[in-house]
């Protein structure tokens, strides 16, 4: 095992969530996607505070996928909007619960507005000791391990999974010891595919907006009762 092995047993130290079901969530109440994705960010802000509490020490939320783009410009402006908004809006929130926020993901295409507030975002937080929020933003896993390729590539050490390690996004945070999604969806949708070959998987039929920290709780239980083996017997 590598020193960023998840935790054996016990608590999650680091926890991915693919945030899944905003637009079924507009759709049953007959609202447009956009009202969706606005609850989607109020649910995230109680899960982040919940899982602070909770004594995780890491939350990667799948924000938005390099995939994402495909979406109607209307629906991407609205939720490129909604992350400037948490970003500079929420600095109290962060400094009330010691919240650092970090980002994952490809930096070009991001537009220079959201990119600005995220890069000042993550520079503000960066001494708060807390909860690590990261976002994955403009994200995918495949696009994140070509890019770690290229630049083990360029620094022309050897090829191993130690070295490549070194280049993700975030080397110095550990695997994910739970994923999960929600709105009932067994797919991986290209998250964290490299970080998470050993994560436990929670999938959960609520809705995103509908999470509250109960969900969580539920979530970090069932993975105390699971038996994390890593290959071996």
């Amino acid at each position: 095992m590598t020193e960023k092995t998840a935790s054996l047993s016990g608590q999650p130290s680091h926890i991915g969530i693919i945030m899944d079901g905003n637009g079924r969530w507009a759709r049953k109440r007959g609202q447009l996607r956009t009202q969706g994705h606005l609850e989607g960010l109020k649910a995230a802000k109680r899960v982040v505070k919940a899982a602070g509490n909770l004594g995780v020490c890491y939350l990667t939320l799948y924000t938005f996928s390099t995939e994402n783009w495909k979406r109607a410009a209307e629906e991407v402006g609205f939720i490129m909007g909604l992350v400037k908004q948490y970003l500079k809006g929420e600095m109290d929130f962060y400094r009330e619960n010691s919240i650092r926020l970090r980002h994952a993901g490809n930096r070009e295409g991001l537009p220079a507005d959201v990119l600005h507030d995220l890069d000042e975002t993550c520079a503000a937080t960066n001494a708060f000791g807390g909860l690590q929020v990261i976002l994955a933003l403009n994200y995918g896993g495949r696009d994140e391990i070509i890019r770690a390729v290229k630049k083990l590539n360029y620094s022309g050490v050897p090829v191993t999974s130690e070295n490549l390690s070194r280049y993700m996004d975030n080397p110095d945070v550990p695997d994910p010891d739970l994923i999960i999604r929600t709105a009932g969806e067994f797919r991986t949708s290209n998250f964290l595919l490299w970080e998470g070959a050993y994560a436990e998987y929670y999938i959960s039929d609520k809705l995103w907006p509908d999470w509250t920290e109960d969900d969580l709780e539920k979530a970090i239980l069932a993975y105390k009762n699971r038996d994390r083996r890593f290959g071996g017997v």
